[in-house]
């Protein structure tokens, strides 16, 4: 695990606002692109932002925590200078935004290797199960203004 806010000190990563949470996903998944409009949603406080693996920040992130953009494993969620990934991510995410969003502990009752495998399974065959989507083609204003991009 890095120290928090490690990324300000990587010459790779651009310069960002980090005061708040963000969501770094694939702005072409399906599956992501509904993950987003749930974090749109479930995120009363209105702060957290999704970041698209595609963009330049995104992908600097990612690669700054050793995932790779073009790996469909690859979500990050970074809340207070730290990064969880995988299922933790959205566990994390769950436990920020609160009410239903506490819903996703549930899945801490799967012991983490099957967590871990189901997670990687529904990564790998993300598009072919729930197709593609354009995250950034939302036209909500409010969702937009949630995007870094």
């Amino acid at each position: 695990m890095t120290t928090p806010f490690s990324f300000r000190n990587d010459p790779a990563v651009p310069h960002f606002d980090d005061s708040s949470p963000i969501a770094v996903m694939d702005a072409e998944c399906a599956i992501c692109s509904w993950g987003a409009k749930m974090i749109h949603q479930l995120d009363r406080s209105g702060t957290v932002r999704i970041c698209p693996v595609q963009s330049p920040l995104g992908a600097a992130l990612l690669r700054h925590y050793g995932l790779e953009p073009t790996n469909p494993a690859s979500w990050l969620f970074i809340d207070e200078g730290r990064a969880y990934t995988d299922f933790d991510a959205v566990l994390h995410a769950g436990r920020v935004f609160g009410g239903w969003g506490r819903l996703t502990l549930v899945l801490r009752l799967l012991p983490r290797r099957l967590r871990d495998k189901l997670y990687i399974w529904l990564a790998r065959n993300r598009y072919a199960i729930f197709g593609r989507a354009d995250l950034c083609g939302t036209p909500d204003p409010s969702f937009r203004k949630r995007l870094l991009q």
